[in-house]
């Protein structure tokens, strides 16, 4: 693609966005191969968008896993499924004690939304009375935190019971396209998870549905799953790109670059202009050094630990994010931050006195240079 094309591309995709207009199919798939040389381009127009919807903040959200491995489906993906030999921690319901005191912690950091997430095919009616005992005691704790429930395939009428106990979301991922969720995953189907995140919607939650990236998918997987996402109108989308933990049916699986990230998310927000997109699990393995671009595309993120993995410490989190020169939303600038008119430059980052660290290596000592 000629620069001339490039910029005509790009400039159509913000007008288009800030308009609320769906793009094309095609101008989403000339997204995912633009050169890498160009992706600072990509960057650029994107968080125009980005901008006019969020301004500067970041939305922290903050992960609970209440129950983990053990789970009778086998999506190939994940750490927890049937089968998986990974080596991660193993155990039933933890209390709703454990998962307050671990919420509240987030909350205090900068944390707007806790994630309760239980591993298995879906929730029985006792599990939603473990959840509901939990909800109310974070609630309690933190009474402006919003809470996402994550439990697996809904029922029908269990949408509105978990509005009844004060869950405020539902998460339940899409994760690729309709035409190679097979290859993925045998226990359930692509509409398996549609109709989940129709019920949460339908019951009164608010939607949380997003999908997996470095599964091998093409660029038109890619697309089509994005735009299936664009029908089920999601409040919420989480983009994930994948951990290959070694157990599971994709260890060894290292299809994606940096760039190729930041062109994902790109597309994405072009899609889910006034969404929240969330760069969620595989961040830091993928985005590595890029982590920081990704800020000027996705509004939220999650801090600290994932479900089965370690996160980067939530204190590097929050550097990055002053770094960068974005906010954590709910902050107490955080209404000046969002008012792009005003140019407000908030505090900035404070000083990192701690990476002043005088040489004792290398010349003029005995040991080894840095390199």
């Amino acid at each position: 693609m000629t620069p001339i094309a490039l910029d005509a591309l790009l400039d159509a995709l913000v007008r288009k966005a800030l308009a609320g207009e769906r793009p094309a199919r095609e101008e989403l798939l000339e997204v995912l191969r633009t050169p890498d040389e160009d992706v600072l381009d990509v960057v650029t127009a994107a968080s125009k968008v980005r901008r006019r919807f969020f301004g500067r903040r970041v939305k922290l959200n903050y992960l609970v896993n209440m129950k983990s491995g053990l789970c009778p489906e086998d999506c190939g993906y994940c750490s927890q499924r049937l089968g998986s030999t990974s080596q991660i921690l193993k155990y039933s319901w933890i209390s709703a004690a454990e998962a307050t005191e671990n919420a509240t912690r987030a909350v205090e950091a900068g944390a707007r939304r806790v994630c309760l997430v239980a591993s298995g095919r879906g929730p029985s009616d006792r599990d939603i009375d473990r959840i509901g005992a939990t909800v109310a005691a974070i609630k309690e704790a933190a009474p402006r935190v919003e809470i996402c429930v994550c439990l697996g395939l809904l029922k029908p009428g269990q949408a509105e019971r978990l509005g009844e106990i004060g869950a405020d979301a539902y998460n339940h991922n899409l994760n690729t396209s309709e035409q190679t969720y097979g290859d993925i995953c045998t226990t359930h189907t692509f509409d398996d998870r549609v109709q989940t995140v129709e019920q949460a919607k339908q019951g009164g939650l608010s939607p949380c549905s997003g999908a997996i990236f470095g599964m091998g998918e093409s660029d038109d997987d890619i697309v089509d799953v994005a735009f299936a996402l664009r029908e089920l109108d999601p409040d919420s989308v989480p983009v994930n790109f994948l951990i290959p933990f070694e157990g599971t049916p994709m260890a060894g699986r290292w299809d994606l670059t940096p760039l190729r990230c930041l062109r994902i998310l790109a597309m994405f927000r072009f899609l889910f202009p006034d969404s929240e997109v969330r760069v969620a699990g595989g961040r830091e393995i993928h985005l590595r050094g890029l982590q920081p671009l990704a800020l000027h595309l996705a509004n939220a993120i999650f801090l600290g630990d994932y479900l089965t993995s370690e996160g980067q410490p939530g204190e590097r989190d929050l550097a990055m994010i002053a770094d960068a020169g974005f906010v954590v939303e709910g902050a107490e600038d955080t209404e000046d931050a969002g008012d792009t008119e005003r140019g407000d430059e908030g505090a900035g980052p404070a000083a990192r006195h701690d990476l002043v660290a005088l040489r004792r290596r290398g010349p003029g000592s005995s040991l080894p240079a840095n390199t």
